[in-house]
C-alpha cells in the first residue's frame, strides 16, 4: 500500500483530530513553499542591505503584509483540503506567534545588552529569524522521525511542555528570568572572544574585518551568535508545541515559517508594548502545559482508548481565551501602575 515517505506511520501517531495518515504536503507543495520562503527572506535581506532605522510606519506596513499572508494560505487550505487542515495551520499559527513574541521580548534584551545601534538591529533580527528557520526544520524532521517510531514520541513532547511551562513560570516568580542576565557573559559570547578577537566598535552590518593582519570579528557577529543560540532554547518549545496541533510536518512547517517571517517587522511595532506585557510569560507557560496536557492525553488514549482528547476547535478557543485574558490584565496593571505613580506624585505636591 503506498504511502508518504515523511509520515508513513502517523496513521497510528497522528492525534484524533490530525490530516489522517498522510500529510498533505506533496513534493511540489514543499518545493513551492520552500521558495517562497526564500524570496521572501531574500526581500527581506535586500530591504535592510542599506541600514537605517525604521519608522513605526514601515513596520506596520511590513507586519501587515505578513499577517495578511497566513490569513490567505489558510483560506487557501481550505479550499483545496477542507476545514481540518486550515483549521490545524491556524491554530497552530496562533501558538508559534505567541511564542515568538517572547522570542522577541528576549531579542530585545540582548540588542540592549550589546547597545546594537538602531541603523543596523533589523539586520540582526533578519539574521535571527534565518537561523531560527534552519533550526525549526531540523527539529521539525527530528520530530517526524520520532513520531514515526510510535505514540510513546507524544509523551515524551508533552512532558517536555510541561517541564518547559513549570521553568518558564519558576523563573517568572524567582526573578531568574533572562532580563535579569547578563548576555555578554553567555557562554557562546564568551567562546568566541576566547578564539577571535572583537573589534571595540560596530563596521556597519559587517561580521568580520580585518585588522592588524588578521581576522577579527565586530560585535555584530557575537550579538548574532548570542541570538542563534536563544534560537535553539525556543525551539525545543516551539516545535513539539506545534506538534501537539497537527502531526503532519508540512503544516508545522508552515505554521514555524510564516509565525518567524514577520517578525522583523512585529519586533518595532512591538517594541514598547511588549515591556507592557507583564504576564507574557505567565499566560504562555499556560498554553505550554495546556498543549502538554494534549499530548499526554493523546498518548494516553492509544492505550486507553476511554481517554477523552481535545479537538482542535477547542484548542484554538483556550488559546486565543489565555492570550485574550493576558493582554487585558497585562493593561489593566499597566494602568494601575502608571495611576499609583500619578497620585504619589500629586500627594508629593499637595504636601509641599
Amino acid at each position: 500500500m503506498p504511502f508518504h515517505p515523511v509520515v508513513s506511520s502517523l496513521s497510528v501517531a497522528a492525534p484524533a483530530d490530525s490530516v489522517g495518515s498522510s500529510s498533505i504536503g506533496s513534493p511540489w507543495l514543499w518545493v513551492a513553499s520552500i521558495a517562497v520562503i526564500l524570496g521572501l527572506l531574500v526581500t527581506d535581506f535586500a530591504v535592510t542591505r542599506r541600514p537605517h532605522e525604521v519608522s513605526i510606519r514601515e513596520a506596520i506596513g511590513w507586519s501587515v503584509f505578513y499577517l495578511t499572508l497566513p490569513v490567505l494560505f489558510g483560506i487557501w487550505l481550505w479550499a483545496v483540503f477542507d476545514s481540518g487542515p486550515a483549521l490545524e495551520f491556524i491554530t497552530g499559527f496562533v501558538v508559534e506567534k505567541s511564542l515568538s513574541v517572547d522570542n522577541l521580548f528576549v531579542f530585545m534584551l540582548i540588542l540592549a545588552g550589546f547597545a546594537v545601534p538602531s541603523p543596523i538591529q533589523q539586520r540582526v533580527l533578519l539574521y535571527g529569524i534565518a537561523g531560527a528557520l534552519v533550526l525549526r526544520g531540523i527539529f521539525i524532521a527530528a520530530g517526524a522521525a520520532l513520531l514515526q517510531a510510535g505514540t510513546w514520541a507524544f509523551l515524551l513532547f508533552g512532558l517536555i511542555l510541561l517541564v518547559s511551562a513549570g521553568k518558564i513560570l519558576h523563573e517568572v516568580h524567582t526573578g531568574s528570568a533572562f532580563a535579569g542576565r547578563d548576555v555578554s557573559q553567555m557562554r557562546i559570547v564568551r567562546l568566541l572572544r576566547r578564539f577571535m578577537p572583537v573589534t571595540d566598535d560596530y563596521r556597519g552590518t559587517r561580521l568580520t574585518v580585518r585588522e592588524h593582519g588578521r581576522r577579527a570579528l565586530t560585535p555584530l557577529a557575537v550579538v548574532v551568535a548570542a541570538v542563534f543560540v536563544t534560537d535553539v532554547v525556543f525551539a525545543v518549545d516551539s516545535v513539539p508545541a506545534v506538534y501537539g496541533i497537527t502531526a503532519d510536518p508540512y503544516l508545522v512547517f508552515a505554521t514555524n515559517a510564516f509565525a518567524l517571517l514577520g517578525l522583523r517587522a512585529l519586533y518595532f511595532v512591538l517594541h514598547a508594548t511588549l515591556a507592557k506585557l507583564v504576564y507574557l510569560n505567565h499566560g504562555l507557560a499556560v498554553i505550554l502545559a495546556f498543549i502538554g496536557l494534549k499530548l499526554v492525553l493523546h498518548w494516553a488514549h492509544g492505550i486507553w482508548p476511554a481517554t477523552p482528547q481535545i479537538p482542535t476547535p477547542v484548542s484554538l478557543a483556550v488559546i486565543v481565551a489565555i492570550l485574550a485574558v493576558v493582554i487585558a490584565a497585562s493593561l489593566r496593571t499597566r494602568r494601575r501602575a502608571e495611576q499609583h505613580v500619578i497620585e504619589a506624585e500629586q500627594h508629593v505636591i499637595e504636601k509641599d
